[in-house]
């Protein structure tokens, strides 16, 4: 499985940014996918995560501002970032479960600044 993220980019305080992963052959079997966040000189940390069922999980510092999504069909999975804060910038990673094995994509980096 290859993963190609796109999306991030420089947005203000309050604004919004939708990430996207691409995944290169069918995600429909893929058991969970995911989006990790990364500071410098820390370890990367969990924002979202998504089922093949559908349930998510979110980190509590994203609660109620950030969805996860997976579309199937387009083999993708989306981070749709709303309210951000200038703590939200980091690094951004996709990431999917298959088989017992984990996949990263590349990052993309989110900057949120006035």
């Amino acid at each position: 499985v290859q993963l190609q993220a796109s999306g991030g980019g420089l947005v203000q305080p309050g604004g919004s940014l939708r990430l996207s992963c691409a995944a290169s052959g069918s995600i429909s079997s893929i058991n969970v996918m995911g989006w990790y966040r990364q500071y410098p000189g820390k370890q990367r940390e969990l924002v979202a995560s998504i089922t093949i069922g559908g349930s998510t999980v979110y980190a509590d510092s994203v609660k109620g501002r950030f969805t996860i999504s997976r579309d199937n069909a387009r083999n993708s999975v989306h981070l749709q970032m709303s309210s951000l804060r200038p703590e939200d910038t980091a690094v951004y990673y996709c990431n999917a479960l298959l088989h017992g094995l984990v996949y990263w994509g590349q990052g993309t980096q989110v900057t949120v600044s006035s």
